[in-house]
């Protein structure tokens, strides 16, 4: 049986630091990228994971939706708005180029998946920079942004709360006693979506894990991070991570 494509889009950053050394000093630039994990748990899947990183996606994101249908799911980790409407013809040249947030709400309605992981660029993101709220993206999620910085940072730890049926396909096998996180993108939950999982009560048992439809397809979202810094070394460590991520991706991909 041939494996499922997906598409990661995101998970990638550029930071930059001066050393300063008394009189004397000196700039560098470290590359960074945050699904290395994720990919190494997936690796042998049933999936086949293409990983863009985020630099890449704001030219190489698929620009039509014949380029899409090409891919099982999208999941859209940490990587803003901006990099999807700003493709390099559009941003440099002040060429038209097809909105792709459009093309991913039509994509999903045709029978594609979507999905999108936690991060300080994903949903609202911080100071509001993501800006998934009012897009056509938010369309199709299960969920509603906020329209302001979206961060609940728990540097103390949170153990998520299971509410969904543990038979659900997402769920099955992996019982209720989850690890810690250390942060998620607060949401709002759209009716007749599915909250599967939540974070604790002292926040608020704000929604962490929801499935959803739109049209003929499937949607997913997880609030909290794929990797650091929300996601401690203890899940990625858990027996239950890879089997998470992959039933994710098996019921978002699913056609019944």
């Amino acid at each position: 049986m041939s494996k499922k494509k997906v598409l990661l889009a995101g998970e990638s950053w550029v930071s930059t630091a001066t050393h300063i050394k008394g009189f004397d000093q000196f700039p560098t630039v470290t590359y960074h990228t945050g699904a290395d994990e994720l990919l190494k748990a997936l690796k042998d899947s049933a999936f086949d994971v293409t990983f863009m990183p985020a630099h890449e996606a704001q030219r190489d994101f698929p620009l039509t939706a014949e380029a899409l249908a090409e891919y099982d799911a999208i999941v859209l980790s940490d990587i803003g708005a901006n990099t999807l409407l700003l493709h390099p013809d559009t941003w440099i040249h002040s060429k038209r180029t097809p909105n792709r947030l459009k093309l991913l709400r039509d994509y999903v309605a045709n029978g594609g998946a979507l999905l999108m992981f936690g991060g300080y660029y994903s949903f609202q993101g911080i100071n509001g920079g993501a800006r998934y709220h009012k897009t056509p993206v938010e369309d199709v999620l299960p969920v509603t942004c906020l329209a302001i910085d979206d961060r609940v940072e728990v540097p103390e730890g949170f153990s998520p709360v299971v509410t969904g049926n543990d038979v659900h396909p997402v769920l099955k096998g992996l019982g209720n006693d989850w690890p810690y996180l250390l942060g998620f993108n607060e949401v709002k939950v759209k009716q007749g979506a599915e909250v599967l999982a939540t974070v604790s009560g002292e926040y608020g048992s704000q929604p962490l894990l929801v499935t959803g439809t739109y049209g003929a397809g499937r949607t997913l979202v997880w609030t909290s991070d794929v990797g650091p810094h929300w996601l401690p070394p203890e899940f990625i460590a858990w027996s239950g991570y890879k089997t998470l991520f992959e039933q994710m991706l098996a019921w978002a991909t699913r056609k019944d």
